[in-house]
């Protein structure tokens, strides 16, 4: 039975050869959609996967302030109150802003922290600021303003008056997902440069000590301040997981012409065979073929087929995504701005999209090429043949 497989097989297989054009059409066209389909796939699914890494360290609870619909300052007090709720661990107040710059027309996030303070990422060179008229920024900043340690940052405050910053640490590159516009400098100075009334921070970060109850705590935060907004760690995710399959789903009805034509080519094997191949399955009925060896002929045919052309739009996604950095896909996957973050994505591959993405080329595809040679077999060699 194996060796009656394989020589069908390598008959298939030598069918083909003989139309190489033909075929080799057929396989770049199947895996010009496989690889459209697969980078959106495969970045969607690996931005996603290293947004979910990088957000493990994100606070349990962030507490903002509400008013008019609009995000404001928090008043401080609110954080010993906080504090005193039972299942809570800590609760700080954190002092940050988005900053323009017109040299450069890009964004900087300007973070406030303590020197002592644990870092998330490591830093390339240099250490944290010790004092008020220090900083320490990321690589992309530092690109862009041509920084390096002891270098000066030159900014303007919210009082509209320049102020120099002395660089004394550039993050590392791995971080760029996080810190690649940022600019840490002491809390006491950022709330001086933002020009922050005394006694409000721009947010609450909250840590507790049982997961479980993060949801308990975020309707009691609500419950008993009725004018903030409790974000919980888990909806940081679901937002990311939103964002990325909405700019995902929207790419992948762009490229609905892409799968549009390849249904095009599955729908024009489905409605008939050409003369050669009708005087093929003729000559091999003639010959003592039955019914049931020439569809698995033609089976193994668009096996052949389908998968070179699966496995060649993989690759090419593959390759499009991790080694080139999806170039065509990736300005709107992860948003528009002015000051990018450089970052080399790590592959995800979830087996799940594969197996539905084979599913849905090979199995149609291999149907279209079964269907009409079961017609075409069923008739009499001779009747075939003059067809």
């Amino acid at each position: 039975m194996i060796l009656r497989q394989l020589k069908i097989l390598e008959h298939a297989l030598s069918c083909l050869r003989r139309r190489w054009g033909k075929s080799l059409a057929i396989i770049l066209v199947f895996a010009f959609t496989v690889a459209v389909l697969a980078s959106v796939l495969f970045l969607t699914h690996a931005l996603r996967s290293e947004a979910t890494r990088l957000l493990e360290d994100a606070p349990d609870l962030v507490v903002q302030r509400l008013s008019a619909g609009r995000h404001d300052l928090i008043p401080e007090h609110y954080r010993e109150q906080i504090e005193a709720m039972p299942g809570v661990k800590t609760v700080q107040a954190r002092a940050w802003g988005y900053y323009y710059d017109n040299l450069t027309k890009a964004n900087f996030t300007m973070m406030g922290v303590d020197a002592t303070a644990p870092l998330a990422w490591p830093l390339l060179v240099g250490e944290m600021p010790q004092a008020d008229d220090e900083c320490a920024v990321g690589s992309g900043v530092a690109r862009v303003r041509g920084l390096g340690v002891d270098d000066y940052l030159m900014m303007i405050d919210a009082g509209g008056l320049g102020v120099s910053y002395r660089v004394t640490g550039v993050f590392q590159p791995e971080s760029d997902l996080l810190a690649n516009d940022l600019v840490l400098m002491s809390t006491a100075e950022t709330r001086r440069f933002f020009a922050l009334p005394e006694g409000f921070a721009t947010d609450l970060a909250v840590t507790v000590y049982n997961p479980r109850e993060i949801d308990t705590l975020a309707r009691k935060i609500k419950r008993d301040f009725p004018d903030s907004r409790p974000i919980t760690h888990g909806e940081i995710r679901r937002t990311y997981d939103a964002v990325f399959n909405w700019r995902g789903g929207m790419l992948l009805i762009v490229f609905a012409a892409a799968l549009v034509a390849f249904c095009v080519l599955a729908w024009d094997k489905a409605t008939g065979l050409s003369a050669e191949e009708r005087r093929e399955i003729g000559i091999l009925k003639a010959i003592g073929w039955d019914t049931s060896d020439v569809l698995l002929l033609k089976f193994w045919e668009g096996v052949a087929i389908a998968v070179s052309g699966l496995l060649l739009g993989i690759l090419a996604a593959l390759a499009h995504v991790f080694l080139l950095g999806a170039p065509v896909l990736v300005a709107v996957i992860r948003g528009w701005s002015i000051l990018f973050p450089p970052f080399e994505l790590v592959p995800y591959i979830d087996l799940y999209q594969i197996f539905v993405l084979g599913f849905m080329t090979v199995v149609p595809y291999v149907a279209s090429t079964v269907i009409p040679t079961w017609r075409a077999a069923s008739a009499e060699p001779d009747s075939v043949m003059r067809m």
